[in-house]
């Protein structure tokens, strides 16, 4: 087993995004978080070693990053900023993951293939209401399992649900855990917003 916290300190090293655009709620996500949802698919439910596994919305790579360095057989970070995928290629060749991971600059809508498994943190939809929805659909559409993290609360697992049973899905599991976002925006006033997520692990058809 590879342990958590250095996983963790692998991710921690990697950049971030040089220029966040608030409407595509490009928030990095904290290298705790990351780890804690990649060792949960990794060593709870056996998801990522020697799996497909698509990350959509990668931004800077840490999710898909940090799948290969658990050791995922193949990993497709996706996103539509030429920007991110920069960062994130550099951030391959810091964890010396290159080999295992391809970039693909893509809005996920067009996007085409099928993979054991999608790892996402979408846009939560403040910026633009429903704005997870698309990555949702495209994730049922290509993985066999997915993870996906969205803010918690009724209203969100509602439509979660509703939208992966009319797809073809099963959510399995809720975990709930706490998202800290650091200020990146100039309307951002607090030193450190915390925001409760859900991870939701969601599976096709009768798995």
């Amino acid at each position: 087993m590879f342990p958590r916290k250095k996983l963790e300190i692998l991710l921690e090293k990697l950049r971030e995004h040089p220029d966040p655009h608030a409407l595509l709620e490009q928030y990095t996500i904290p290298a705790r978080v990351a780890a804690n949802i990649l060792f949960i698919a990794c060593y709870v439910y056996g998801d990522i070693k020697g799996k497909i596994v698509y990350d959509l919305g990668c931004g800077t790579g840490r999710l898909a990053i940090g799948a290969a360095i658990l050791g995922a057989r193949r990993v497709v970070g996706v996103d539509i900023d030429p920007k991110a995928l920069r960062v994130a290629r550099i951030n391959s060749v810091i964890a010396n993951v290159v080999s295992r991971v391809e970039w693909i600059l893509s809005d996920v809508e067009y996007l085409s293939g099928k993979c054991d498994v999608v790892v996402q943190n979408p846009p939560f939809g403040v910026q633009k209401r429903g704005a997870d929805r698309k990555f949702l659909i495209k994730a049922l559409e290509i993985g066999s399992t997915i993870y996906s993290l969205h803010k918690s609360n009724e209203e969100s697992r509602r439509f979660i649900r509703r939208l992966v049973k009319e797809y073809g899905g099963r959510v399995d599991t809720i975990i709930c855990m706490d998202l800290p976002l650091r200020p990146i925006f100039p309307f951002h006033r607090k030193r450190v917003h915390v925001v409760r997520v859900d991870l939701y692990r969601i599976v096709k058809g009768g798995m």
